[in-house]
């Protein structure tokens, strides 16, 4: 997969989470203000981040959704502060608003991280990320969590998604897909999409796992550190392109575990 200027073609890389949102569900993950978030990808890159995912809603169980313009607002100028701090940094901002998108990609960014896989808009986002060259993240989601067939409607879902995207002419070569743990799934659901990922490889996309510190590991979310290290050691097996965490750092070790035990770069 293609993101601004590097090539990821195997091994599983670390998408550090930084959130500029007052309600995301795990708190430590929250910042305020340019030199905060200036210091968080800092250290991310450092700790062994190769892409940073910028939100600025939560998109917790029970969260209040914000509008187009107040995600902008809350972006202000950070994009391109980072852009210009970092300038070989893939930069991935969350959202599902393509006028968010636009906006995000005109002060620098590279990857649009979708929760609802181009889907939200009646085609308005794969437009946005098309005319940019732009590359993307589609995730599976739900509005009500029932399945007929669980691994069925999820590809499906995809499938649609995908197939957006050839329409839209964004280039195959910029997409990745994600299974979305957490996004209108039971917690059995949950441990079902983790423990049988490699399912997705039907697709034919590289993939991104995202189950940091999630409900599904139980307890709270301080807690909820170890169960994420295995989830990440469990993407590395299944040779998932990408992990997006919290913990950077912690993740990052795993990771170089896992291939210096098993020859592989």
């Amino acid at each position: 997969m293609i993101i601004r200027n590097k090539t990821f073609e195997s091994g599983t890389h670390v998408m550090a989470i930084i959130n500029l949102t007052p309600d995301s569900f795990f708190e430590l993950s929250r910042v305020k203000g340019e030199l905060e978030v200036l210091d968080r990808a800092e250290r991310a890159i450092l700790d062994g981040a190769e892409v940073l995912d910028l939100g600025a809603q939560s998109t917790r169980p029970g969260h209040t959704p914000v509008s187009a313009k107040e995600e902008i607002e809350r972006f202000g100028n950070i994009i391109s502060s980072i852009r210009s701090q970092f300038p070989d940094i893939p930069i991935s901002i969350d959202t599902y608003y393509h006028e968010v998108a636009k906006y995000a990609l005109d002060q620098g960014a590279d990857l649009i991280n979708d929760i609802w896989g181009l889907q939200y808009d009646n085609g308005e986002m794969a437009k946005v990320i098309a005319k940019y060259d732009a590359s993307c993240c589609l995730m599976h989601n739900s509005t009500t969590g029932v399945y007929k067939d669980y691994w069925g409607d999820v590809i499906s879902f995809l499938r649609k998604s995908l197939e957006i995207a050839k329409e839209a002419k964004i280039d195959p070569n910029k997409i990745c897909l994600d299974g979305g743990v957490g996004f209108g799934k039971n917690i059995d659901e949950c441990w079902e999409m983790l423990n049988n990922y490699d399912k997705l490889n039907v697709l034919g996309y590289p993939l991104l796992l995202g189950t940091s510190r999630k409900r599904m590991f139980g307890g709270d979310p301080l807690d909820r550190l170890k169960p994420t290290l295995d989830s990440t050691l469990t993407a590395c097996k299944k040779n998932i392109l990408f992990v997006r965490v919290h913990d950077v750092k912690e993740n990052k070790e795993v990771i170089d575990n896992y291939y210096a035990n098993n020859n592989r770069n």
